[in-house]
């Protein structure tokens, strides 16, 4: 409830979460029957980058510099990754004023805005999200929005309640804070009621690398579920011998569409070395679950 994620907003992890999510609502979208994006922590949906710049009373700095920032003006994009750097570009044209034509961005788009901006008619959104002010913000930004429902709801409950549409199709994004000692053993409990509820749907679930033996323990509980097809992407912007509290994070997908991953995999090399904050930084795609 703490959690706020305006000065990490466009960061490292937003990077790799955001370019792996525009594939994935992509790939879904190639049946043209609709889906649910359900998104369990969907914080406030617009990041106003400016705020995050000047800081706050526990002095705070923005992380976008080390991360969307990097991607911005490069020419020499993998056409991978320019899909999701168009996709944050055009967010940003629309919310800045007239005039305003400072170079870099200025704005940054959650998973919410992310995924509104590329839905069809036929797709929906279910966001939730439990603090009060977080809440507030997308509500106010979304309330036009007929696709989408906003409810200040524990994710976890908004699952079990959501689960299965019907459409009985489904992109679920669990994306927490990490503030809870017990998110791990949460995450799992959802996964595996989600996947009761709608064992076809698609799952995708953010994790940070601060201590690989509690993500590979995670990942271990979660193999323990016997999902269907899933696999995982790392990037990581330093070595393990490196002081950053946070060196890297993961985003696990289960049931993910056909051979999206060999979208992913061709330009996780190049994330790597233009995120690096210190040396031994690295990406990869590994497969957790093999295709049957």
């Amino acid at each position: 409830m703490n959690y706020r994620h305006q000065y990490h907003a466009g960061n490292f992890a937003d990077v790799l979460k955001h370019a792996v999510l525009v594939p994935l609502v992509r790939g879904l979208q190639r049946k043209d029957k609709g889906f649910l994006y359900l998104d369990t922590h969907a914080g406030r949906g617009r990041y106003d980058l400016a705020v995050a710049e000047r800081g706050d009373t526990l002095a705070r700095k923005p992380e976008w510099p080390e991360g969307i920032a990097r991607l911005w003006g490069r020419a020499d994009l993998p056409p991978g990754l320019a899909a999701y750097v168009e996709a944050v570009k055009a967010f940003d044209a629309r919310e800045r004023v007239r005039g305003d034509t400072a170079p870099g961005p200025r704005y940054y788009p959650g998973s919410p805005w992310l995924v509104q901006a590329l839905a069809r008619p036929q797709d929906r959104l279910a966001l939730y999200e439990l603090h009060p002010e977080e809440y507030a913000a997308l509500r106010a930004e979304l309330d036009f929005e007929r696709r989408a429902t906003v409810q200040a709801l524990d994710g976890y409950t908004g699952l079990r309640a959501s689960l299965p549409p019907p459409e009985k199709r489904a992109l679920v994004l669990i994306d927490p804070p990490f503030e809870d000692p017990r998110e791990h053993a949460r995450i799992i409990d959802g996964l595996a009621e989600g996947l009761r509820r709608l064992p076809g749907g698609t799952f995708a679930v953010w994790y940070p690398l601060t201590e690989r033996a509690k993500a590979d323990a995670f990942l271990a509980d979660l193999v323990a579920l016997q999902p269907p097809p899933t696999w995982t992407v790392e990037l990581t912007i330093a070595g393990p011998q490196s002081a950053l509290k946070m060196r890297g994070c993961g985003l696990v997908v289960i049931n993910p569409p056909w051979q999206i991953d060999r979208e992913i995999t061709p330009w996780l090399p190049w994330l790597a070395e233009v995120l690096a904050q210190a040396p031994g930084g690295a990406a990869g795609l590994r497969w957790l679950v093999a295709e049957r």
